[in-house]
């Protein structure tokens, strides 16, 4: 208190008193107090673990080995394990440079960027985008997206449940941990099958409480590579109608598990044919490559444009003390690709262009495999889709493949098939067979 003049025994007094109520508050034994000694208010706070996918590029950095392979990261890469920056990406970058000044953005983005991604999901034809029925606001990329969507839950649907798959994107528990949601977990991937749980699935969407939430990969899903067919998704619709959940889909990867858009967003497409009222997170990381440019889009279907614009105020009354507004440049260029017809089919050309060549090494690295002599069946590396392969291997298969053939990828043996190349595939397929054998 500058205020004022303590004697050095009260002082004393005063700072022995502080410190044994402090350590009350947290549990922990009380130190002598040190007249004149300041304690750090952050000594307490303790190291964080270390995220696992940071965890394997450090090692991987480490690593000296010439023939070394960086398997963990979901970032693509072309057939010479290099970054991408897509034509049209530059072309679009080109068009804009020196034509807009350095403004903020509202909080709820470029308009223009946030009516275009809702077509690109819900359809170029779609009734509810051009009836104004859907809020949406542009965020920082999925991340943001499904973040505003837990704390819209947390506040308009209080005490509701959140269902999340098992598997499934890992800070997906941890956004919805850290928004205040209560979690439940439903089935969805099969170890025996390296497929589908569809029965596991469906019985847990029928004994879910009503009125909970359930996060969807719309395509794609990661970490399994396994998405439903057409028919399971619709009746995992009409399941979900029927015990009135709301569908929240994740879309990180539209146009990039397939090679087509259309394909991609199948899922959402059958729940609103359905009747449903879905919400949506999309970013445009992987199928444009603006992974540093955190772009990514927040959308509700909403009952009319009214309910929108109240929704959509709502949307931005999150987001402001969040992150106040979203970045410029990468909306600029969606927006510039996806508004110029030509460079919207270069675009789709382009991304196709990656997703076939995450298709083909599906196609050899089971060739591969099924040469090597393994008596396993490798169906799975073929029948799953994306970015991402779950292999199967345990975590100590996985450390073997570290330390004997300086292969790095997650211990839960997600392989991200981005980052397999073909002058890579066939030893690959070798120490995969070496450790699983």
């Amino acid at each position: 208190y500058p205020s004022r003049v303590y004697p050095p025994s009260h002082a004393k007094e005063m700072i022995a008193t502080a410190a044994a109520t402090a350590a009350r508050a947290v549990g922990t034994r009380t130190a002598p107090a040190v007249v004149g000694a300041v304690r750090s208010f952050w000594a307490d706070v303790p190291m964080a673990p270390k995220d696992p996918i940071l965890g394997i590029s450090e090692m991987f950095l480490a690593d000296t080995h010439p023939d070394k392979m960086n398997l963990g990261v979901g970032a693509y890469r072309d057939d010479n394990a290099k970054p991408v920056v897509l034509d049209c990406v530059r072309e679009a970058e080109a068009r804009i440079a020196g034509k807009s000044f350095m403004e903020y953005l509202p909080t709820n983005g470029n308009k223009e960027f946030v009516q275009h991604s809702i077509k690109l999901a819900f359809g170029e034809d779609s009734k509810d985008v051009a009836n104004g029925t859907i809020a949406a606001i542009q965020t920082l990329s999925g991340t943001g997206s499904c973040r505003l969507m837990a704390d819209f839950m947390h506040r308009f649907a209080p005490g509701a449940k959140v269902y999340i798959p098992v598997p499934t994107w890992s800070n997906h528990h941890q956004i919805w941990k850290d928004a205040g949601c209560e979690e439940r977990l439903f089935r969805y991937y099969k170890p025996e099958t390296r497929g589908l749980d569809f029965e596991g699935l469906m019985s847990d969407i029928e004994n879910a409480e009503e009125g909970s939430f359930f996060l969807l990969h719309a395509c794609a899903h990661n970490p399994t590579g396994v998405d439903p067919t057409p028919e399971q998704w619709r009746a995992m619709s009409a399941a979900m109608k029927k015990r009135r959940l709301f569908p929240f889909f994740d879309m990180a990867y539209q146009g990039f598990a397939s090679g087509d858009c259309e394909r991609d967003a199948a899922a959402i497409r059958i729940f609103v044919e359905d009747g449903h009222k879905v919400g949506c997170s999309q970013s445009f990381a992987k199928n444009m490559g603006l992974y540093g440019q955190r772009i990514g889009c927040f959308s509700i279907m909403c009952e009319d444009a009214e309910e929108a614009a109240r929704v959509e105020s709502q949307m931005k009354l999150l987001a402001r003390p969040m992150y106040s507004n979203p970045p410029l440049h990468g909306a600029a260029i969606v927006a510039t690709i996806l508004g110029d017809p030509a460079l919207k089919r270069q675009w789709y050309g382009e991304v196709k262009g990656m997703a076939d060549r995450i298709i083909d090494m599906r196609k050899r690295l089971r060739a591969e495999l099924e040469a090597s002599g393994s008596t396993l069946s490798w169906n799975h590396v073929t029948d799953q889709i994306g970015m991402f392969c779950f292999s199967g291997m345990t975590g100590e298969q996985v450390d073997k493949l570290r330390t004997d053939h300086h292969i790095y990828m997650t211990r839960n043996g997600r392989i991200s098939m981005a980052g397999v190349t073909s002058s890579t595939v066939a030893r690959l397929a070798k120490a995969i067979h070496e450790v699983t054998k």
